[in-house]
C-alpha cells in the first residue's frame, strides 16, 4: 500500500523558505482538512500596541495549508498556483496563542482544486479569518513531448 502524499508534508512545511522563517509547523491531517501550527512571535506582530500578529502572515499560512489541502486530495506532488484567494477577517488573532489553519479541498475538477480554510487559536468555530480559494493544477496534457506549453 503507498503512503499518503501528507507524510511528506512536515518535510515540506520545514523546507520552505518562508513557512521556515515565520516558525511554521505541520500538525497534521484529519476528516476536517491540513492543520499547520503558527506559535505567537514578538516579531510576527503588526501592530506593537495590540500585539496582533500581522495579517500578512495570517494570509501566507492560509495560502500555504491551502496549496497543501490539494495535495492531500490528489495525494501526490504537482506544482499548484494560487488562483483566486479570498480571506474574510472577523477578528485579530489573540496575542500569545498559537494560531491555527486548518484547509480542506472540497472539489477537484482536471484542473482546479477549490479550498476552504480557517485560522483561529482554539476551534474553527471562533475564528480569525476564513479563506476560499481555488488552485489551478497542471495538466500533463497542456504540456509538449518538448516539455513547452502548447500555444
Amino acid at each position: 500500500m503507498t503512503q499518503p502524499f501528507s507524510d511528506m508534508f512536515g518535510t515540506i512545511i520545514d523546507n520552505t523558505p518562508y513557512m521556515k522563517a515565520i516558525g511554521a509547523s505541520y500538525a497534521g491531517v484529519s476528516d476536517a482538512g491540513v492543520t499547520m501550527d503558527l506559535p505567537w512571535r514578538e516579531d510576527l506582530v503588526g501592530d506593537p500596541e495590540t500585539r496582533v500578529i500581522a495579517s500578512g502572515v495570517v494570509t501566507a499560512l492560509l495560502d500555504n495549508c491551502c496549496g497543501m489541502a490539494v495535495w492531500d486530495k490528489i495525494n501526490e506532488f504537482k506544482p499548484v498556483a494560487t488562483l483566486d484567494l479570498r480571506i474574510d477577517y472577523m477578528r485579530p488573532a489573540l496575542p500569545d496563542h498559537v494560531l491555527k489553519v486548518t484547509a480542506k479541498c472540497y472539489k477537484l475538477t482536471r484542473s482546479i482544486g477549490f479550498v476552504r480554510a480557517f485560522a483561529y487559536e482554539v476551534s474553527p468555530d471562533d475564528p480569525v479569518a476564513a479563506a476560499q480559494c481555488a488552485f489551478i493544477i497542471p495538466s500533463p496534457a497542456l504540456k509538449s513531448q518538448t516539455g513547452g506549453v502548447k500555444s
